[in-house]
């Protein structure tokens, strides 16, 4: 029988070390294995690409193959004629093979899958395989930033960042912001008045902090500020982890208006007084409407003393019907998948 040891604040901090170095191999494994099993792919499929051109081998060879290395192979679930065919197009579409070392390895095969499917501009697709590893997107998620067409839209809200930041956080708070925002997850009506907009995001949170994109922690909403006896409400305040700053964000349930920028001008030395820490950087501030003129945005944010973005929200997706109606849903690409492969990394 074990003898009893008396736990102590040391021994505790003891064991949350080990537990944590144990995590942290086990993911450390996994991501070794799946780099393994990409590199793998590649390679096998350079092979068939290469016998191909020297052989003249046509498509048959590959179901001989499959044939064969799965009588060789019976425990392994990847030598499916469709997988080795997607091994060949991954041979074919990246033929660095110090790139596929350094970034595609680090993603599973299905997102890689997933990534030659639905993304056919290479640039686009250098885009998603970034942020998919910097961001460790799920399957479903990266999809879901693909049909959304995020590579559109970071970045592209209207700002004076340059001029009132210094670099390089203004850079870097620019391409945070998006434009336009999507809120198609809102279960409103198009002509909803801010107020219902911001308490169906409120009740979304994770969703809209997933819009919002990474570094974004709720604060508050209707933050209540009191400047000179008098109560101000601010609509929506976020801390953003990596600009250390807070984020302020005003909903506007109509076109854009010069004097939006007046008021939050206001909100932004007020946070930076009354709220921000010392060691914070300047609070930043986001206006969200319906839709905006950008001459005009321009103009208006020109001689603001703070750093403002302006960007519109949309509560229907964005795509285009004709886009919507060829692009394959999750739903399919999983059903096809699973025919022939094991993809266990969600």
């Amino acid at each position: 029988m074990m003898k009893h040891i008396p736990i102590s604040d040391f021994y505790n901090g003891f064991l949350d070390n080990l537990k944590k170095r144990v995590v942290s191999s086990r993911y450390k494994a996994a991501i070794s294995v799946n780099k393994e099993l990409i590199l793998l792919y590649h390679h096998i499929g350079t092979e068939i690409l290469n016998a191909q051109k020297t052989h003249g081998w046509g498509a048959k060879i590959i179901d001989q193959l499959s044939h064969d290395m799965k009588i060789e192979f019976p425990e392994m679930k990847g030598f499916s004629t469709r997988n080795l065919k997607y091994m060949r197009k991954f041979a074919e579409e990246y033929q660095d093979s110090d790139f596929v070392q350094q970034a595609v390895a680090q993603l599973p095969w299905g997102h890689n899958i997933f990534l030659m499917d639905l993304v056919t501009d290479k640039s686009d697709r250098l885009f998603y395989i970034k942020k998919a590893i910097e961001h460790g997107w799920s399957r479903n998620l990266m999809v879901t930033q693909i049909e959304k067409e995020l590579h559109k839209r970071q970045g592209q809200a209207i700002t004076n960042f340059k001029d009132k930041m210094t670099s390089p956080q203004s850079d870097l708070a620019h391409y945070t912001l998006k434009d336009p925002y999507i809120f198609d997850f809102l279960s409103i009506s198009d002509e909803a008045q801010e107020r219902e907009v911001e308490k169906a995001l409120i009740h979304h949170m994770e969703k809209f902090l997933l819009e919002l994109g990474a570094g974004f922690a709720f604060v508050g909403r209707q933050h209540h500020l009191v400047i000179a006896d008098q109560d101000f409400y601010i609509d929506l305040l976020f801390y953003h982890l990596k600009l250390r700053c807070f984020v302020v964000i005003e909903l506007k349930d109509k076109d854009f208006k010069p004097e939006y920028a007046g008021k939050m001008n206001f909100y932004l030395s007020a946070v930076d007084d009354l709220v921000k820490h010392e060691s914070d950087q300047p609070s930043i501030g986001l206006i969200l409407c319906k839709s905006k003129n950008n001459i005009l945005a321009e103009y208006t944010l020109r001689d603001m003393t703070k750093p403002i973005g302006l960007a519109e929200y949309r509560l229907n997706e964005a795509l285009p019907e004709e886009i919507k109606t060829n692009l394959p849903t999750i739903e399919q690409l999983e059903a096809e998948l699973s025919k022939d492969l094991e993809l266990t990394n969600k």
